[in-house]
């Protein structure tokens, strides 16, 4: 069992201890690929751990681009989590229906807004579920309350800046996506885009990071994941994936083993893939 802290990762047994806290507030971060035909906010009204309120992450996304669900404005982002009842002073828990998946977005943007105190529920609903614990389905009373943000730029990159770390070689680029789709065998599940990876950039399928039951690893295992990975960790890191989900697994490993210099390319491959002018690698490097 991983060791419980309230800025990364919580067991379910934490948070059943501490459910009632009146500082506690807990977002059902659900999202799903298309072709897992699975509607998250259907399963939430289905029911949902008790007091969660519904963190909808392509509704709290930047609709002025054509990329899927990239970082809101700091403005919208202030205004939904505060008609979410969430704000300043809070510890939030984030989970999912799937264990460990996209709840670690919603952990990245609250850190990427400056909110420290946001944790993922390790194992999310499946382990909650497997353990018997309650769920409700009636919505919670909600307050409004201020949130004050302080958007920390570093912790994020665009298209120019992977592109000029992958020409420069002076970032470690990791990519969660599976070892089929990073080596181009396996076609993209966006139309258009090209097969492949960002050159320079290692594989690290983001379900490596996680058990068996869909908790993350402990930090030694993986400190052996990165490493088998040729993931050189002296360097600053960039995470990527299919559309910046998945790559905050990512990142919340390497906070998870101490390492903080770290950034998301919030593009991701729905970006790289379409972008006519970056390069595309294939095969293992």
């Amino acid at each position: 069992m991983a060791q419980d802290d309230p800025t990364t990762l919580v067991s379910t047994a934490w948070l059943a201890a501490h459910a009632k806290d009146p500082d506690i507030r807990v977002l059902d971060a659900s999202w799903y690929l298309p072709s897992d035909n699975r509607d998250p906010r259907a399963e939430f009204a289905a029911g949902h751990i008790p007091g969660a309120r519904f963190f909808d992450i392509d509704e709290i996304s930047d609709h002025r681009s054509d990329l899927p669900h990239m970082v809101p404005p700091v403005e919208k982002f202030m205004s939904r989590v505060r008609a979410l009842g969430v704000g300043d002073g809070h510890k939030i828990v984030v989970y999912d229906g799937a264990g460990l998946f996209s709840a670690a977005r919603v952990w990245w943007l609250f850190r990427l807004m400056g909110h420290q105190s946001v944790a993922v529920l390790d194992g999310g609903m499946p382990k909650w579920l497997a353990e018997g614990r309650p769920v409700e389905t009636s919505p919670p009373i909600i307050r409004d309350r201020h949130m004050t943000v302080r958007k920390n730029a570093g912790m994020v990159r665009d298209v120019t800046q992977v592109a000029q770390a992958s020409k420069l070689g002076n970032h470690t680029i990791l990519d969660a996506r599976s070892t089929a789709r990073f080596r181009g065998e396996a076609p993209e599940p966006r139309d258009g885009l090209r097969s492949g990876h960002i050159p320079g950039a290692r594989s690290v399928p983001f379900t490596q990071l996680l058990n068996d039951d869909g908790t993350m690893k402990d930090p030694d295992a993986l400190r052996a994941v990165f490493d088998a990975a040729g993931a050189d960790l002296d360097k600053p890191v960039i995470t990527t994936c299919g559309s910046g989900v998945t790559a905050a697994v990512i990142n919340l490993a390497l906070e998870r083993i101490g390492k903080t210099d770290h950034a998301l390319y919030d593009g991701s491959w729905a970006e790289w893939g379409a972008f006519p002018t970056v390069p595309v690698a294939t095969g293992d490097t």
